[in-house]
């Protein structure tokens, strides 16, 4: 597999206008300057104008698969549409090695009045695919989009989710070597999610680029590699997946919320972190495997006891799961200079994904407030993609099949969400 880049993102810039007037103003200055090859705007900002892409650089090879994430409006959307060709940067260059699959806006690139099957023997042609190998594939196409009963329907009478799937199976299989993916996966229900999924972790090993736009970081977590951060159209981060949804979440999740704790909180949560079983630092378990959680924090007092609250979060459920020592009637005193907690979350049964952990503490005695991190740390699940629709959730849970008598007994299951 080539070590050479097939997506290549230099200096990357994109700029807009806030006022349709100006838009339009400004829109046949370029044009004229243009016609005439008089010097262009495109360096610096007009009158109601912002940069929605702002230098951006990086590469994805052969095989990888990276995430964009950023919150809303961070130009996560722009900066797929100008790799894809759908709109020109105003700096910057754009390289690609291959042919692209895109799947950017939920219905993009059909026509409306032409049935599933036509529409598929379009878009292939319009990616340089002869009729006869669209022929080959048609049958995969159609059986993956589920659309057996509907393909000769015009696609004008589709629902969502049948766009999803006809436009997704479409932009997979007509063999790309870079495949583009924004949002538009939410839409679809679990068990096509999870096909879908899937068939991007099979592009990848057979060395499909593929840059992947999701809100939904449980999935982001099961496919990507590396992640892509954008805050206000800048790069912030670019790394390691792990870093960049850390990165991610410190700027979709304020660590402290202002209308809590003040500094002048006698008791401060310093430091939080997950350790492996010999206690040293790890961000990475195996469902099914203890995780530690040590806290450190400062203080001006000595207290008798305290309430340490530890809420589990995703960011598809919020807060899902808490664990507290006050239902484990178990006293932890404060130390005045200050001094560390350590809880043990045993066989922790969540599937693959990345989640982050908050800390609430109080003083027991009191009842009142002390501080608050949310989220204070993250951690991944590692665990191979689940080989049956049912494991696409958080929890795994341990059960067993009892069949009606006369059957052959029980069946024990293996842990299922």
């Amino acid at each position: 597999m080539s070590l050479d880049p097939l997506i290549t993102v230099e200096h990357v810039s994109k700029k807009y206008c806030r006022s349709l007037e100006r838009s339009m103003l400004y829109g046949m200055q370029d044009i004229v300057h243009d016609v005439f090859s008089l010097n262009g705007t495109n360096g610096y900002l007009r009158k109601n104008e912002f940069w929605a892409v702002d230098d951006v650089s990086f590469d994805v090879k052969a095989g990888e698969c990276v995430a964009v994430l950023g919150p809303n409006g961070a130009g996560k959307s722009t900066l797929l549409k100008i790799i894809s060709g759908i709109v020109p940067p105003d700096k910057g260059k754009i390289s690609l090695r291959g042919r692209v699959g895109a799947l950017i806006e939920l219905g993009a690139g059909f026509h409306p009045l032409l049935s599933g099957r036509e529409n598929i023997y379009i878009n292939g042609s319009i990616l340089g695919i002869k009729k006869k190998e669209i022929d080959l594939l048609f049958d995969e196409i159609v059986a993956f989009a589920e659309l057996e009963e509907s393909i000769n329907t015009p696609v004008k009478f589709y629902s969502s989710g049948m766009y999803l799937r006809l436009g997704f199976a479409i932009a997979a299989h007509l063999k790309p070597e870079i495949l583009l993916i924004d949002e538009v996966l939410a839409v679809g229900d679990v068990a096509f999610r999870l096909k879908c999924f899937n068939h991007v972790n099979s592009l990848a090993k057979r060395g499909v680029a593929i840059i992947l736009i999701s809100h939904n970081l449980n999935d982001v977590s099961r496919v990507c590699h590396r992640g892509l951060v954008l805050q206000k159209g800048k790069l912030l981060t670019a790394g390691h997946l792990a870093d960049s949804i850390l990165s991610y979440e410190s700027i979709s999740h304020p660590i402290l919320d202002s209308n809590m704790a003040s500094r002048s909180s006698p008791v401060r949560l310093k430091a939080v972190q997950t350790l492996g079983h010999q206690g040293q630092e790890k961000k990475a378990f195996h469902s099914g495997e203890d995780v530690v959680v040590e806290i450190s924090y400062d203080s001006h007092l000595t207290a008798g006891d305290s309430v340490f609250i530890i809420k589990l979060a995703s960011v598809e459920l919020g807060e899902f799961l808490s664990f507290t020592n006050r239902v484990m009637r178990q006293p932890i005193p404060i130390v005045e200079g200050g001094g560390s907690v350590r809880v043990r979350l045993r066989k922790l049964p969540l599937l693959a994904g990345n989640y982050s952990i908050q800390v609430h503490l109080y003083d027991a005695a009191a009842e009142t407030f002390w501080d608050r991190a949310v989220p204070a740390c993250t951690f991944d699940i590692l665990e191979p993609l689940p080989e049956v629709w049912g494991e696409f959730h958080l929890l795994r849970v341990d059960h067993e099949w009892i069949l009606d008598q006369g059957s052959v007994g029980s069946i024990e299951s293996r842990p299922e969400s």
